[in-house]
């Protein structure tokens, strides 16, 4: 019971929603591109994953100070069942802002303006 309780926890708020259903459609995203897409701060997108996380629907990778979130490899038997419904119904139910913006942010990285990790870390210091 705790393990389906903690999973539905986590998937009652839209955000975590919105990330998870981002997860099921793109594969791997970094927390820099989960914060440009869905307006959050880097500090919120990190807690609302680690909620994720510690629903054992999702896994983490880190990268220096960068940390980058997939779909996790070998779900329980609850995890993967609850995963294989949300990948059918979730990324269909995405907003359509949300998918362009994170198409204009992909623009943005891929002609070099923007990045994630230590550079795009340097870069928000010397705005600031």
């Amino acid at each position: 019971m705790r393990t389906l309780a903690a999973i539905f926890k986590a998937l009652s708020d839209e955000t975590r929603l919105a990330m998870l259903g981002l997860l099921l459609r793109e594969g791997e995203l970094c927390v820099c591109d989960f914060v440009e897409v869905l307006g959050v701060t880097q500090s919120k997108a990190s807690r609302h994953l680690r909620y994720l996380v510690n629903a054992g629907l999702i896994q983490d990778r880190r990268e220096a100070v960068w940390v980058h979130f997939r779909i996790v490899e070998k779900p329980g038997l609850v995890e993967g069942a609850v995963l294989t419904d949300l990948h059918q119904r979730l990324p269909a139910q995405l907003p359509d802002h949300v998918l362009a913006e994170l198409a204009s942010w992909r623009k943005r990285k891929a002609k070099g303006g923007v990045t994630c990790g230590p550079a795009r870390l340097a870069a928000r210091k010397a705005r600031a």
